[in-house]
């Protein structure tokens, strides 16, 4: 199995293009709102264990490791890791956090059954085998553990292209991006992976659209609206249709061992 886009040789670009910019800002806002309405628990410290699949730069290990929770944050980007690690080291120096230079596919079967919360942040859309990777992902669940799958939607691919008048691009139905960009190589139809978690007694609890009006703005009306009045209207239509379906990513959280 793939472990999926390696982001060693985009670190600085990937740091400053998502998280110093309010696309990233918004993209944790909405997600942490998910979470904190709907798992009691963050609110009490040192009573999840939590695996960041796929950690990044480390914001959302961040998060977690505030609010005095363990986690084990894995990468296949050694570079990333090094980043994670300075962002917990700085701002979270007791955290208890451990790192791993590792897939999460491939992580030791002592690891499954072990976690309270597993999140997976915009990775699904960069491995080959997506199904495949939602298994190993559920392998590492305690029985009724939640799961936080959050994966770039291409149906708002598709709008954006429509509206921008890219029409042989849609009619092409290549949504790829560039080998050398952060678009990612198989954005997801939120159907097919809501379908795949159904298949395997996933409950989903929530299903939200991300930047699901940011995207949508003009480069102008990006100026004239503050990043307030936005996320505003960012949470007030991300949980309802048919706006979350036009969210340039969608984030579920589920339930695992348990069907709908």
């Amino acid at each position: 199995m793939s472990g999926g886009r390696n982001f060693d040789d985009l670190i600085t670009r990937f740091t400053q293009n998502i998280y110093a910019h309010p696309k990233g800002k918004i993209r944790l806002a909405i997600v942490q709102s998910d979470l904190e309405d709907n798992i009691p628990q963050l609110s009490q410290p040192g009573s999840l264990k939590v695996l960041d699949a796929g950690a990044g730069s480390g914001q959302m290990m961040r998060y977690f490791a505030q609010k005095g929770h363990t986690v084990v944050a894995c990468d296949i980007s050694k570079n990333m890791l090094r980043e994670s690690e300075r962002l917990v080291a700085e701002t979270v120096p007791n955290a208890d956090v451990t790192f791993i230079h590792q897939a999460f596919q491939q992580l030791p079967h002592e690891m499954w059954g072990q976690f309270d919360i597993v999140i997976c942040h915009a990775v699904l859309e960069w491995v080959d085998e997506p199904i495949e990777a939602i298994e190993s992902l559920l392998t590492y669940l305690k029985p009724g553990g939640r799961l936080s799958l959050m994966f770039y939607n291409v149906n708002a691919i598709i709008l954006r292209n429509l509206l921008k008048g890219n029409f042989r691009k849609v009619q092409s139905g290549d949504y790829r991006g560039h080998p050398n960009g952060l678009t990612p190589n198989h954005p997801l139809d939120p159907s097919f992976v809501l379908n795949a978690l159904k298949a395997r007694q996933v409950q989903v609890d929530l299903y939200s659209g991300v930047r699901i009006v940011y995207d949508y703005l003009s480069a102008d009306m990006r100026e004239q609206r503050s990043l307030e009045d936005i996320l505003e209207m960012e949470k007030r239509f991300s949980r309802h249709d048919p706006f979350r379906a036009m969210g340039r990513y969608v984030h579920l959280l589920c339930t695992s061992g348990t069907t709908t």
